[in-house]
């Protein structure tokens, strides 16, 4: 049996009640570096040694290799600091790192502002409704303008997400719209806070691929206390839905949190999580997102990923960068939001910034 099949079929038998990952995890180095070579395979196959590096605007990145733009590609929350849920990992601390934008009218101001300042898009969040939904109903208009008429690419998070909101984000024309996935429904009520099932999310996931907007599902790996649980179940979940990109990030403590002393899961448990994803979604590019534990871990982690068969990471370290070059890969960099990594892989064209 290859490695491919074997994983897949790890992954297709694991119980929903009970999270048995043990065959997966208990891959030693032998297994796991055959798999990675068979992912690099893989990748080359399907996308050539290509490989793109960002670093948006909302955090100041610096390397001997790339300096980011103060403005480029800015996160703005429209419900400022507030979010109902108060999940156990944030506790709405990450939207303090976002442009507040409460009303309509002060989002086109800001994205008009924004503009002027050099900025090409714009990704649009903010705190969750308790529902698990995002309040976007009465900014819709705004994003018309926002869009169409200043000329900004356009990622919105969105939360879970009815049928009538996807129709009405569709009409609005967004480039993409980003929504985390969960596969337990324990993660999903001791760390969401939300009275919710997996099966909400597989309707919002179902919702944005009938009407053909391009979706960039988030794994957010180690959710569950730093433990893994459902983050295979979410990728196979993803893998039926023909996402435009797969973004694995992972948890990190947040001072203030009621996990701010948690560990993150170890950067090979995030590497076997990637590798997954990459033999379960072969064509589709796959990014290792922003949010992720800095330091040696970082390190480890990115080189992992790139082993593991990536297109992208955001804010890159320099080993990754330095792994990169001497497996032979084209790099690339911009300031713009990883997620448009499908729409730039698609066109050839890459906005470098400086």
């Amino acid at each position: 049996m290859t490695f491919i099949s074997w994983i897949v079929k790890a992954v297709n038998t694991v119980g929903s009640d009970e999270m048995k990952y043990e065959e997966l995890m208990m891959a030693g180095a032998t297994k796991l570096a055959k798999a990675m070579t068979e992912a690099q395979t893989i990748r080359q196959k399907n996308f050539g040694k290509r490989i793109f590096f960002y670093a948006p605007s909302f955090t100041y990145y610096k390397t001997e290799y790339y300096c980011s733009s103060p403005a480029a590609f800015p996160s703005i929350s429209i419900t400022g600091s507030s979010c109902s849920l108060k999940c156990k990992h944030c506790n709405g601390i990450v939207l303090n790192t976002m442009y507040p934008a409460r009303s309509p009218e002060r989002l086109v101001e800001l994205c008009r502002d924004l503009r002027k300042k050099g900025a090409v898009g714009v990704l649009i969040s903010g705190g969750c409704s308790p529902d698990g939904s995002m309040p976007f109903e009465k900014f819709l208009d705004a994003m018309v303008e926002i869009k169409h008429d200043l000329k900004l690419s356009l990622m919105v998070h969105t939360g879970l997400v009815s049928g009538n909101l996807a129709e009405r984000l569709k009409e609005v024309g967004i480039d993409a719209a980003l929504i985390d996935i969960v596969g337990s429904e324990e993660t999903i009520r001791e760390i969401y806070n939300l009275k919710v099932t997996i099966a909400d999310y597989e309707r919002s996931l179902q919702a944005l691929f009938d009407v053909g907007i391009p979706t960039v599902p988030h794994v957010l790996a180690g959710l569950h206390y730093g433990k893994l649980k459902g983050e295979f179940q979410a990728l196979n979940m993803i893998a039926n839905y023909n996402p435009s990109a797969v973004i694995i990030i992972v948890f990190m403590p947040i001072r203030g949190t009621a996990m701010e002393k948690v560990e993150p899961p170890d950067s090979l448990t995030v590497g076997k999580l990637i590798v997954t994803a990459r033999f379960l979604m072969q064509s589709t590019p796959l990014v290792l997102g922003c949010m992720r534990p800095k330091g040696m871990h970082r390190a480890e982690t990115d080189v992992l990923a790139i082993k593991a068969g990536v297109n992208a990471i955001a804010f890159p370290s320099e080993k990754a960068i330095q792994i990169a070059e001497s497996l032979g890969y084209e790099i690339s960099f911009s300031p713009s939001c990883c997620a448009q990594i499908f729409n730039d892989l698609r066109t050839g064209k890459f906005n470098e910034g400086t």
